[in-house]
């Protein structure tokens, strides 16, 4: 018989629109697996049990008065949705993943938690991440580390790795992410699951931690294309303050539908080799990525291979932009002792760029975003890039971390993640898919890159794709 967190979030929602599930019930469930799971898994660096519970009941009281009025319910009301603890929740500590923050409470909420409160939906906690979402693995000085469930030795990725986990591990229907290097689609390929890093303005980065690079962004991790899609509706959207605004969806369109439309039929580019120089792939990676060519192929797609020069040079600007903003993260000057060494040789780093060379990188990621815009993605030209998510299967914990030698740890860090930085320099969206799993049953992403503004398109491939070849089925052992 299936349990609770078998069904997916929409179908949990559905439930609970229909009085067939109870918002209190589900959070308890949820609850319950936190407390027998989390040790293991590393997902949550602050539980918020009674916050959720407090919500849940609210949660319920609605739903039912909504059905007795015959009143519509936002799409995910009920369902739980941890927050990544990068973002702001009003009241509960928010430690960015270091010690130098382990007792700051802000005071206001992020616009993402407001809209997540909007939505209606319960915060279990706030999840894993490393030290200001810097490494693309979660470890950190204050909780275990973050370990997919398909292999309790290996690392759930980063930065949203606690989101990863919790998903993953069936401690969460799905959660808030972020990505301003790849940190969505990275646990996503990590743990199996489907990531969404949305078009830079998309979601608001406000109201106090703007990022001015532009580099990040909030967004999805589900296991399923639809929930992600659902959770994209609630979190997308203008907000005052905004620098940056996405085209909006027509009038009444939503994320959700594109889950249910076909793409119709498009040109993809197939891109195997890293875009940085001296970058070895591993065969598990091209082997995901020829496969889903294949099944693109079948589904009626026109499928080129492209290759991206390697340049050193974009590689540079984003070392130097990255270094700028560790630098910039609001740490009390009498606990920068208690950072990471990599958070130290980073933030040591930035204050060294000078403003040019600071303006020079933001510039070359413009460059760039116009040389794909125009070369590869003109209208007309390719409609989706499909590559690696990682340049490898999910890696042990600590494989990494190189305390003794920082810059050699951000140098692999580099070169384990060569694929997903391209799009966060751009601003365009890309999502991962887990289509593939290799012979030692451990995930291998996939991903796909859209135009500017096209999560639609996206989300449509993707869902074509989840129909072909359903992974929602497979399941990790702890399950």
């Amino acid at each position: 018989m299936a349990e609770l967190h078998d069904l997916t979030a929409l179908e949990q929602a559905a439930g609970i629109r229909s009085g067939e599930i109870s918002p209190v019930e589900l959070t308890e469930h949820y609850l319950a697996r936190i407390d027998r799971l989390d040790d293991v898994l590393g997902a949550f660096l602050t539980r918020t049990p009674e916050i959720a519970r407090k919500q849940a009941a609210d949660a319920e009281s609605e739903a039912a008065a909504a059905r007795r009025e015959g009143r519509e319910l936002p799409a995910l009301h009920g369902v739980p949705v941890p927050v990544k603890d990068l973002n702001q929740v009003a009241g509960v500590r928010c430690t960015m993943g270091s010690r130098a923050l382990a007792s700051y409470v802000p005071t206001v909420d992020d616009h993402v938690t407001e809209k997540l409160r909007a939505a209606g939906t319960i915060l279990l906690g706030k999840t894993n991440t490393p030290e200001f979402g810097l490494p693309c693995y979660t470890e950190n000085g204050l909780a275990p580390p973050a370990r997919t469930p398909w292999d309790l030795e290996r690392s759930a990725g980063g930065s949203s790795g606690g989101a990863g986990a919790a998903v993953a591990g069936g401690l969460a229907p799905l959660a808030h992410a972020s990505d301003g290097g790849g940190s969505i689609r990275i646990p996503a390929s990590a743990c199996g699951l489907y990531g969404i890093k949305p078009s830079r303005g998309r979601v608001s980065g406000g109201p106090t931690l703007h990022d001015v690079t532009g580099l990040s962004t909030s967004g999805p991790l589900a296991r399923t294309v639809a929930d992600a899609a659902a959770l994209l509706d609630v979190l997308a959207g203008e907000m005052p303050g905004d620098p940056y605004t996405a085209p909006a969806l027509p009038p009444g369109e939503t994320f959700a539908a594109h889950a249910r439309r076909d793409p119709g039929r498009l040109r993809i580019a197939c891109l195997t080799d890293a875009p940085i120089p001296g970058i070895t792939v591993d065969p598990d990676c091209r082997t995901a990525t020829t496969e889903t060519a294949a099944l693109l192929s079948e589904l009626g797609h026109e499928v080129a291979e492209v290759t991206l020069p390697g340049d050193d040079g974009i590689l540079l600007a984003f070392t130097r932009v990255w270094s700028v903003m560790a630098a910039n993260r609001p740490v009390p000057a009498e606990r920068e002792e208690l950072l990471m060494p990599l958070t130290r040789y980073l933030r040591a780093r930035g204050r060294e760029v000078s403003g040019s060379d600071f303006a020079g990188g933001l510039y070359a990621f413009r460059v760039l975003a116009q040389t794909v815009a125009d070369g590869l993605m003109p209208p007309g030209g390719f409609d989706a890039i499909l590559s690696p998510t990682l340049a490898g299967p999910p890696l042990p914990v600590g494989a990494l971390r190189n305390d003794v030698h920082p810059q050699a740890e951000f140098a692999a860090i580099g070169a384990y993640t060569p694929f997903t930085a391209l799009y966060n320099a751009t601003g365009q969206p890309a999502v991962s898919l887990p289509l593939h799993w290799n012979a030692a049953g451990l995930p291998i992403g996939v991903m796909l890159g859209g135009r500017y503004g096209a999560e639609a398109t996206l989300i449509s491939l993707s869902a074509q794709l989840e129909r072909a070849r359903p992974w929602a089925g497979r399941k990790p052992s702890l399950w």
